[in-house]
């Protein structure tokens, strides 16, 4: 139940109140917040900063649950997506797959999306040079521009990638399943 002469009052001072009278409320206001406390804080009153912070990590708190949750169902989205497209894939490539599209920075030392056609021919290039068909110059080329470049490219492959590449490797898909597959990888 409110207070009849808080009521009373905000009634003069919105409804009835001159400028010179508002003035004298103003002064009043004021007085009163000073001997309240010498701090500047009211007695039973909530700190107006201490209040705002504790609202502020609320709604952080909260927004990091719904992006969490969106991150969630929008990788469960492409999971759906990949089994449909994709049913050659395994389990463990498509989860792979998911964890890289909803969180592109991994796989990758710089953070920084690799350009698909960048990619392709870094592939191409350490496929050539794992299978020991690449070109002597062309190797001693990439060692003068990029350093020890096999040990950074792989570095920089999404993990589905290593995985496609190495089952390749090993002779456990073949050469048209190995295109078939980094083909999906790239184009989803």
């Amino acid at each position: 139940m409110p207070d009849r002469e808080l009521v009373q009052t905000l009634d003069y001072i919105l409804n009835r109140c001159s400028e010179a009278s508002l003035e004298a409320v103003s002064e009043a206001v004021a007085r009163k917040w000073k001997e309240y406390n010498k701090s500047g804080e009211i007695q039973g009153m909530p700190d107006p900063q201490k209040l705002a912070k504790e609202i502020s990590e609320k709604i952080n708190s909260g927004i990091g649950s719904t992006m969490s949750g969106l991150k969630e169902t929008i990788r469960q989205m492409i999971v759906n997506l990949i089994r449909e497209k994709a049913p050659e894939l395994s389990d463990e490539q498509i989860e792979e797959l998911s964890r890289a599209w909803v969180s592109p920075s991994q796989g990758n030392e710089g953070g920084k999306p690799i350009p698909r056609d960048v990619l392709i021919s870094m592939i191409e290039q350490f496929v050539s040079f794992s299978q020991g068909t690449m070109n002597k110059s062309i190797d001693n080329n990439l060692r003068k521009e990029v350093g020890a470049w096999p040990e950074r490219y792989w570095d920089a492959f999404p993990a589905v990638i290593r995985n496609i590449i190495t089952d390749y490797l090993k002779g456990r898909i073949t050469n048209s399943e190995f295109y078939s597959k980094i083909g999906i990888a790239l184009e989803l």
